[in-house]
């Protein structure tokens, strides 16, 4: 079959599609025939090399986090799925990644039947966004009607998402975004949207029970100030914390080096008697399964900036590393169009 691999670390050109073999399933995994894969700035970091602690790579490398396709095979104590079931899914647990191929491997559990509302190109952009806000805003934070709920960056792919969501939860929701978009970011039903390019978030909003961060850096120390007391702020762009290395297994040496590399921002929340939680997303069918009932009954809709062919993922990636994307990027391996 052939997959996109990474060759070695680098830029673009490090990226080449090969033929590999299929992969071999175990008794509890499900083979899919991927018919479209999202892309993510988490694919650009392993690329890079900068996630080699937690996500190393033994190249040639195939990679990809988010996929959608039908059942080819299924293992011998699978019970959920037959073949020619549509499913959608995510492939980071055990550091496994390679959606980006025409065959991929999961587990039963992280594996959930595709909403028949979307085609496979839509889904396939919902696993991973879907799963990262559902664990921040349900999981971590346990978000309830009438709370205040700031995301940063909401013209990307976990901020389109995370807006819908936390409306469907009853929030009042605040977010970031460029001059250009922000008639289209309010569309999407965020109360405030703050030109980025124009006002600082900080100076406007109080009060928040929730900043969900997607962009890292200053970003993290500017959002604990419009939180109220015992407030929470989740990343997923910045550095793992000391307490994600000791939670993912890394040795007592990792979890000094990351103690250090975040001392101010966990320091800084602790002074401002604030809660901080960098969020490694996992993999999840069950929550899959209740995101997907949301796509159903028009709550939450799918955002797709652009589409590109597999033979195009070089582009693709260019075009996501850009940082302009109005949603989603995807690329379709199969495809469906008679």
């Amino acid at each position: 079959m052939k997959a996109a691999v990474i060759t070695r670390y680098g830029g673009q050109d490090a990226i080449a599609i090969q033929d590999v073999p299929q992969p071999h399933i175990e008794p509890n995994e499900v083979l899919v025939e991927v018919h479209a894969a999202g892309l993510n700035p988490f694919d650009i970091k392993i690329r890079n090399g900068k996630v080699t602690i937690i996500q190393p790579c033994h190249f040639p490398q195939p990679f990809g986090l988010e996929f959608s396709g039908k059942v080819a095979r299924i293992g011998s104590k699978v019970s959920r799925f037959k073949q020619g079931d549509e499913v959608y899914g995510m492939m980071i647990g055990d550091r496994r990644i390679g959606a980006l191929a025409e065959y991929c491997k999961v587990a039963e559990a992280d594996l959930c039947l595709k909403p028949p509302r979307l085609g496979f190109e839509e889904a396939a952009g919902i696993p991973l966004v879907g799963l990262t806000v559902y664990q921040a805003l349900i999981g971590i934070a346990k978000v309830r009607a009438g709370q205040k709920v700031f995301i940063s960056a909401g013209s990307g792919g976990i901020g389109t998402f995370a807006i819908q969501f936390a409306k469907a939860l009853g929030a009042e929701v605040a977010t970031t975004t460029s001059t250009g978009n922000v008639d289209w970011v309010s569309q999407l039903g965020a109360d405030h949207v703050i030109d980025y390019k124009k006002q600082r978030f900080e100076e406007l909003l109080k009060d928040y029970d929730v900043v969900l961060d997607s962009v890292g850096g200053d970003s993290i120390i500017r959002g604990f100030d419009v939180l109220k007391p015992d407030g929470h702020l989740i990343s997923i762009a910045d550095k793992p914390d000391a307490k994600f290395a000791k939670a993912f297994g890394l040795n007592p040496a990792f979890q000094f080096v990351f103690w250090l590399l975040t001392h101010q921002v966990t320091s800084t929340a602790e002074k401002k008697k604030v809660n901080y939680t960098f969020l490694y997303v996992r993999p999840s069918g069950a929550q899959l399964s209740e995101i997907g009932k949301l796509i159903e009954s028009e709550r939450i809709k799918p955002v797709i900036d652009s589409t590109f062919p597999f033979e195009q993922i070089r582009e693709a990636q260019a075009h996501l590393e850009l940082g302009r994307s109005k949603g989603k990027v995807i690329v379709t391996i199969k495809n469906d169009t008679p």
